[in-house]
């Protein structure tokens, strides 16, 4: 039988992530993906297919100077099942980098298992842009 994950664990898996994102701690941000999780960013052109692959893409923007000034998370879900959760959240992202400072609202999910010694990863991860209220009613 598979174990749900409470909510507060999975609020605690997801807020570890971000955490780790805002402070641009590659290490402890990666800690909380498996190494066969998936990621779907709209910036990017294609699906990254392994931890790995999002760790070069990753590197390759850290070498070019980018890094997280601030990142905010509101408009908090949680759903759990047997085995694992989505959380879904709204969050905005300040940046610094080599073209000097951005900033992006976009929606995010992220799936989490529960691992055999009950701790979550995360084996999914999808970033989108969200909709203005013209562009959902067209």
């Amino acid at each position: 039988m598979s174990t749900t994950p409470t909510h507060d664990v999975v609020l605690d898996a997801a807020d570890a992530i971000i955490d780790a994102f805002r402070a641009t701690d590659t290490e402890a941000y990666f800690a909380g993906f498996a190494p066969d999780a998936s990621f779907i960013f709209h910036p990017e052109p294609a699906r990254l297919d392994s931890r790995a692959e999002y760790e070069a893409l990753w590197a390759g923007w850290i070498a070019g100077g980018w890094r997280v000034t601030s990142c905010a998370s509101t408009d908090r879900l949680v759903q759990v099942f047997p085995g694992g959760a989505v959380f879904s959240h709204t969050v905005a992202t300040s940046i610094d980098s080599a073209d000097g400072p951005d900033s992006y609202l976009e929606r995010e999910s992220i799936v989490f298992t529960v691992g055999d010694d009950g701790s979550l990863l995360a084996i999914h991860e999808h970033l989108s842009a969200p909709t203005t209220d013209t562009e959902a009613t067209s």
